[in-house]
C-alpha cells in the first residue's frame, strides 16, 4: 500500500482490513478511476430507464423536421424569467443559395419542465407513466437538443433509448464470458492432466478464429425477420461464444499457481469438498483481478456489437442501438451537412473511456499489497 494511502488511513484499521476494504481504499485513490466510475454509473442508469431520459417519443418521424439542427438550450428568457427552454426554428430559403434552413424564433419560446409529462413510457419495463426528467411545456411541441435525422426523430431521445441495448449487450456478452471462462477455465487448471490438454485445445481453436469472418457467417445464417429480442439475443450470444478463451487462460493460469498453495492443501486435509475448495478459498482469493478483467471486457463487447451493426452485420432497424444510429451517418450528406449524427459515436467514445478507466483503477487496486 502507497504511503499516500497510508497518510489517510488509521494503521490499526489497516491491519484489520479485509482484502476488499484495502481494494477500495487503493482505489478511491484513483482519480480517473473514480470520474470513469462517476460516468459509467451515469450510463448505466440512463440504460436502466432510457425513457425518462428522453424527451421525445425515439420512434416519432416528423418530415418536416428533417434533418433538423440541434436546439440551443437557454436558461434566461427575454422576459428576465429563469428555467430551461429553447426557440422553435422556422423554415427559411437562403436568398444566395436558395437552400432551405431551419432558422431560430426568437420571439418564441418553447419552456422545459423538469419531471414534466411526455409520451408515455415503461419505467424499468414495468409501470407506464409520462413523466421524464425533461419535457415540453405544452403538449404537442417538439425539442431537439442534438437535431434530428433524415426522419424527423430525435437524435438526443434515440442515444437515450439506444444505451439500453449498446451497454446491456457488453453486460449480458461479458456475463457469459465470465461464466464459461471461469468453468472451462478453472477446471482446466484445477484438475489438469487431459482435461488440461482438451480445454487448452478448445482455447486454442477459438483464439484462432478470425473475428471478421465468424461475424459475416453469422450475419448471413442469422434469418432476416427474426424479432429484434431475438437477434439481439443471438449477437450476444456471438459475442459471447469468441470472447470465453481468453478469460479461461487467466483462470486456469491463476488455478494453476493456487491448488499447490499451502490454504488450498490445508483446506483438502480439513475435508473440505472440490466444490468448497475452488469456490470458497481460491475463487475469492483472486476474484479482485477477475472484476478488473471483467471491467476491460465490456468496453470490448459494446466496440464489437457497435461495429457489427455500424457495418449492417448485428442488430437492424427498428431496433435502437448506438450502432444502428451511426449507420444513419454512411452517406455524404450526413458529413457535410448534418455531423449531428455522429453524436451516438460521442456515447460510444465517453463509454468506453470511462469503462476503461474504471477497468484500470481496478487493476492496480486489485492488488493492495504490492503498493
Amino acid at each position: 500500500m502507497s504511503d499516500a494511502v497510508l497518510g489517510t488511513i488509521d494503521r490499526r484499521s489497516l491491519a484489520v482490513a479485509s482484502q476488499w476494504q484495502l481494494v477500495w481504499w487503493a482505489f478511491r485513490r484513483h482519480r480517473l478511476a473514480m470520474i470513469g466510475l462517476v460516468v459509467t454509473v451515469i450510463f448505466y442508469v440512463v440504460a436502466l430507464v432510457p425513457g425518462f431520459f428522453a424527451i421525445n417519443d425515439p420512434e416519432q418521424q416528423n418530415t418536416r423536421a428533417a434533418y433538423h439542427p440541434p436546439q440551443m438550450i437557454h436558461f434566461v428568457a427575454p422576459d428576465g424569467s429563469f428555467g430551461p427552454f429553447v426557440h422553435p426554428s422556422i423554415l427559411k430559403r437562403d436568398p444566395e443559395t436558395l437552400e432551405m434552413r431551419y432558422v431560430p424564433d426568437e420571439s418564441r419560446v418553447v419552456r422545459l419542465r423538469l419531471f414534466g409529462q411526455g409520451y408515455e413510457h415503461n419505467l424499468l419495463g414495468l409501470f407506464p407513466t409520462r413523466v421524464h426528467l425533461l419535457a415540453p411545456g405544452e403538449s404537442g411541441q417538439v425539442v431537439l437538443p442534438l437535431g434530428a435525422d433524415r426522419l424527423g426523430r430525435c437524435v438526443y431521445s434515440r442515444i437515450m433509448q439506444g444505451a439500453q441495448i449498446s451497454l446491456s449487450v457488453g453486460l449480458v456478452g461479458v456475463f457469459l464470458s465470465l461464466t464459461l471462462g471461469i468453468i472451462l477455465g478453472g477446471v482446466s487448471g484445477y484438475y489438469g492432466g487431459w482435461v488440461d490438454s482438451a480445454v487448452q485445445r478448445a482455447v486454442e481453436f477459438v483464439l484462432s478464429l478470425p473475428s471478421i469472418p465468424i461475424w459475416l457467417a453469422a450475419s448471413a445464417a442469422l434469418p432476416h425477420d427474426w424479432p429484434a429480442t431475438l437477434n439481439y439475443f443471438m449477437i450476444t450470444l456471438i459475442l459471447s461464444l469468441t470472447g470465453w478463451a481468453q478469460l479461461a487462460r487467466v483462470v486456469r493460469g491463476r488455478f494453476l499457481s493456487l491448488r499447490t498453495e499451502d490454504f488450498v492443501a490445508a483446506a483438502r486435509l480439513d475435508g473440505a469438498s472440490e466444490k468448497r475448495v475452488i469456490f470458497r478459498h481460491m475463487l475469492p482469493s483472486f476474484a479482485s483481478h477477475i472484476i478488473a478483467s471483467v471491467t476491460l471486457a465490456i468496453p470490448a463487447m459494446i466496440l464489437a456489437e457497435t461495429s457489427l451493426s455500424f457495418l449492417g452485420l448485428g442488430l437492424q432497424p427498428p431496433t435502437i442501438s448506438w450502432g444502428v444510429l451511426l449507420r444513419e451517418a454512411q452517406n455524404i450528406r450526413s458529413i457535410a451537412t448534418a455531423p449531428w449524427l455522429f453524436a451516438p459515436g460521442v456515447a460510444v467514445v465517453l463509454s468506453v473511456i470511462a469503462l476503461n478507466f474504471l477497468g484500470d483503477g481496478l487493476r492496480d487496486a486489485a492488488d493492495p499489497y504490492n503498493k
